[in-house]
């Protein structure tokens, strides 16, 4: 799909993988609305929030052609810390923000795009964000990599599912980024993890996944897959 001239969608588009990818629309020559909880963001909204995120979609002006699903949160906890069990809110917490909230804003933006005339026998994209943590989850993220690894398991069954509305649906789970998330911890550790990825020995930046979420708009083969984009890095138990 070309991206000039099309509306886009982009959740978690305040920082981080969200922010790149606003503004890689709009370098495309296209329109990116952000909808993030943090300053900064277009409509502020839980994309958790079926009623919050409706509203978001009825403030869009004119055709939907393209949703991006960055938004997310993490943090970790053993199955049993000092203290006893990990708490169940916890796990569902992030499972409502990362699995629930993906589906949700696909599903809506699904349903906006399903009108859409055919451009180039395509009516819309939809690219969502798992992690390596899908594959290689550590101790301690348990809960993290099951919403990840629920968003990477509904990729393919999307994508059939809206075939027949000729909407293309992709996944890209990303390795070690530094985003704000990354951003919190000690130099030391950062450098790390940096180490720790085959090639290149860095961590990933955030235009860089931008530019794969440009390429799988642009390249109508490209349906209901799942892409590493890791530097080859394969996540140690802890």
């Amino acid at each position: 799909m070309n991206i000039q001239g099309k509306m886009a969608l982009v959740t978690g588009g305040a920082s981080g993988l969200g922010a790149a990818c606003v503004r890689m629309i709009h370098e495309a020559g296209g329109r990116a609305l952000s909808v993030d909880l943090a300053e900064g963001a277009d409509i502020r909204a839980d994309v958790s929030d079926a009623a919050a995120m409706e509203e978001a979609f009825r403030r869009l002006d004119g055709p939907l052609h393209i949703a991006i699903n960055c938004a997310g949160i993490g943090s970790s906890a053993r199955v049993i810390a000092k203290e006893g069990p990990a708490p169940l809110d916890w796990f569902e917490r992030i499972i409502r923000v990362n699995l629930i909230g993906t589906f949700n804003v696909s599903r809506l933006a699904a349903a906006r795009m399903a009108s859409n005339i055919p451009d180039d026998g395509e009516r819309g994209v939809i690219v969502n964000t798992a992690s390596i943590a899908a594959f290689d989850g550590q101790i301690g993220q348990s809960a993290y990599s099951a919403s990840k690894g629920g968003i990477v398991g509904m990729t393919l069954p999307l994508a059939r599912d809206l075939a027949r509305h000729a909407i293309r649906v992709m996944t890209i789970a990303p390795g070690i980024f530094d985003t704000p998330l990354l951003g919190k911890l000690p130099e030391e550790v950062r450098a790390s993890l940096a180490a720790a990825v085959p090639h290149p020995a860095r961590l990933g930046q955030p235009p860089e996944f931008a530019r794969l979420a440009r390429h799988i708009i642009e390249n109508p083969m490209l349906n209901g897959e799942v892409i590493r984009l890791d530097g080859g890095l394969r996540m140690a138990p802890k």
